[in-house]
């Protein structure tokens, strides 16, 4: 039986846990790679290595959600998953080699990678059958990785690069004290099965495999500014604070922007490929600004943008996959979605991002993401308007459960 949630302590004690673990990964995603700079790798070398991180949770991930489903204790899971995050961090900030850096970065990987979904995981379940919501937990992520970014800008203003070890261990063990305050739960909400047959299905079907490959397109420029945006702002002469001040702007803004989205987005496949057109668009100009940036605050300020560009990206491209896909196979075609903008175009972002960054400058980078942009826009609008004049059928199902299509967006 699952046991029910009632305490206001305990439901403290879950919101304080999003805190600290979205905190503590904003020191990693922001921070982390101006150490390995400290330390003498090149931009290259770094993309190298955070790459590991997208390429490894292609396994860690299934890994972790079989082995709950199994033993139907998403706490435990959790908190080995983080303590296993905090031990191996510590052997990466002691590793002399880069081979030991790139072995133990592998299994920080598999330990870090998954927690973000199996946390959500694990406020589902504590909700579930209770009139809380999901959206004022995970507000308390969106709120520790805005504060954590600023203040860590000031305190490693002070203290240095070097306190990003200090910074980042602490966050870790404060979630694990919050997830320790958790009374037990053996039992998380329904987590819905992934059709194998699915997946050829899926790869068969060409609109949403050429939506899959566009979004992969225009998602690359993003994991390339995501890894290298902290070393650019340095580069111009920013301070971490400046660095803190833009990872803040970029998400300050993100739980307002979904509620538009939530009320003003029509659930319409043509609507829906418009929005990601014209995100696109803004993609690509949210890019072209940032290689013609020649100031810290410049650069700081552009990351507004993100509110409505990634997050218009993810929020549409969910709609629109449910859409896309018969009702049996919509899990493994928002698996198939996430892989394809957290997992293959991370990958390549990291790779090719260093690449430029190191070979021709930050600038050249930027303006080969615009180029992406835009040519993802040009593939959406062309979506659009085929599905606009031929209209669109789901496949393997009846006539009358061809979608409602309206004429114009």
């Amino acid at each position: 039986m699952r046991e029910y949630i009632d305490h206001k302590s305990s439901l403290t004690s879950l919101k304080l846990f999003n805190f600290f673990i979205y905190g503590s990964m904003v020191i990693f995603t922001s921070f982390f790679q101006l150490y390995l700079l400290d330390v003498g790798m090149t931009k290259l070398e770094i993309g190298s290595l955070m790459a590991l991180g997208p390429f490894v949770s292609l396994f860690a991930n299934p890994f972790w959600r079989s082995w709950g489903d199994r033993v139907y204790n998403m706490k435990r899971i959790i908190i080995l998953m983080l303590i296993g995050t905090v031990l191996l961090l510590q052997f990466v900030f002691q590793a002399n080699t880069y081979p030991m850096v790139y072995f133990m970065m592998i299994l920080f990987f598999f330990f870090q990678t998954p927690i973000f979904s199996h946390s959500n995981s694990l406020i589902l379940g504590y909700i579930q059958d209770t009139s809380h919501q999901f959206g004022s937990f995970r507000m308390w992520g969106s709120i520790g990785w805005a504060i954590t970014a600023i203040v860590a800008g000031l305190i490693l203003d002070l203290t240095g690069i070097s306190g990003v070890p200090i910074l980042f261990t602490l966050l870790l063990i404060l979630a694990i004290g919050a997830v320790l305050f958790l009374p037990p739960l053996h039992r998380t909400s329904h987590t819905p099965t992934l059709h194998l047959r699915g997946f050829s299905n899926i790869l068969t079907h060409r609109y949403f495999l050429t939506f899959i490959l566009l979004g992969v397109l225009v998602s690359i420029p993003n994991a390339m500014n995501n890894t290298f945006m902290s070393l650019y702002i340095s580069e111009i002469g920013g301070s971490k604070w400046m660095i803190g001040l833009a990872v803040f702007l970029s998400s300050f803004f993100e739980m307002g922007f979904f509620m538009l989205f939530d009320r003003f987005v029509k659930r319409r496949i043509t609507w829906l490929f418009g929005c990601l057109a014209l995100v696109s668009l803004l993609f690509s100009l949210r890019w072209l600004l940032m290689a013609e940036a020649t100031l810290p605050l410049e650069v700081a300020a552009i990351q507004v943008l993100h509110c409505v560009t990634f997050g218009g990206f993810f929020y549409v491209g969910t709609q629109l996959t449910m859409l896309l896909i018969p009702r049996p196979y919509r899990a493994t075609g928002q698996a198939v979605y996430t892989l394809s903008w957290s997992g293959i175009a991370g990958v390549l972002g990291a790779f090719i991002g260093g690449w430029l960054f190191q070979s021709f400058g930050a600038e050249s980078m930027y303006t080969t993401g615009m180029i992406f942009s835009l040519i993802g826009a040009a593939g959406f609008t062309q979506m659009w308007w085929i599905i606009r004049k031929h209209g669109y059928e789901l496949p393997n199902t009846h006539p009358e459960q061809e979608l409602d299509e309206e004429p114009t967006l």
